[in-house]
């Protein structure tokens, strides 16, 4: 091997173990906590029971100017091939666009009914309280993870979407990569998809 390839190989070793540093140093306190308060990160939320010594733990949130009863509808309804993730659709939901509008018949989640993520494979409802509460998980061989999404009225006409995500995964090659690839690109699907839900539950709260 020549001289010169040796040493673009090491510079890029050095760049890659630096953004990987900066990433653990800057970038994940900041995406794990996106939007929320302190006092959102340290409260106790339904589900965290599920997960009891999660590897990984992300809190976000955003204020809606929309009522709980607004902003609920856009949460029944999500799931891949039923009105989508509100996300980056190529990723998420096989091109096709999420949608615009509620659609009444996707209205009527209950416990351990499906939300699907991809053709085979899919959140399971666990908990749900209409208008302020959705618990969901996905239980493998190797993996636990529960998404609670809640809604909290925090003044007249205004609504806190709250999502907290606790994951357990069995250590190896697989979950290193997950860490170093899937834990970023998790970030920016549910900062899309809560923007997302935030920008449709206030346009239907204007024209109403």
């Amino acid at each position: 091997m020549k001289k010169e390839t040796i040493l673009k190989l090491a510079g890029g070793a050095v760049v890659g173990v630096a953004a990987v540093g900066a990433y653990k140093k800057f970038v994940k306190p900041w995406q794990l906590q996106w939007g929320a308060t302190a006092e959102e990160v340290a409260q106790a939320m339904p589900g965290d029971e599920i997960v009891e010594a999660p590897v990984l733990t992300a809190t976000r949130a955003i204020t809606i100017n929309a009522k709980p009863g607004d902003v609920w509808p856009w949460l029944m309804q999500m799931g891949y091939g039923r009105a989508g993730f509100y996300s980056y659709d190529l990723v998420d939901n096989s091109r096709r666009l999420s949608a615009e509008r509620i659609i009444p018949e996707l209205q009527f989640l209950k416990v351990g009914d499906a939300i699907p993520t991809s053709p085979n494979q899919g959140l399971i409802v666990e908990k749900i309280e209409p208008e302020r509460l959705l618990v969901m998980t996905i239980r493998g061989e190797k993996t636990t993870l529960s998404v609670t999404a809640m809604l909290n009225e925090v003044e007249e006409g205004k609504t806190r979407l709250i999502v907290r995500l606790r994951l357990n995964y069995s250590w190896g090659v697989r979950r290193s990569l997950y860490f170093q690839i899937f834990e970023p690109g998790d970030f920016v699907m549910m900062r899309k998809m809560m923007l997302g839900i935030k920008r449709r539950a206030e346009a239907i709260h204007e024209i109403s």
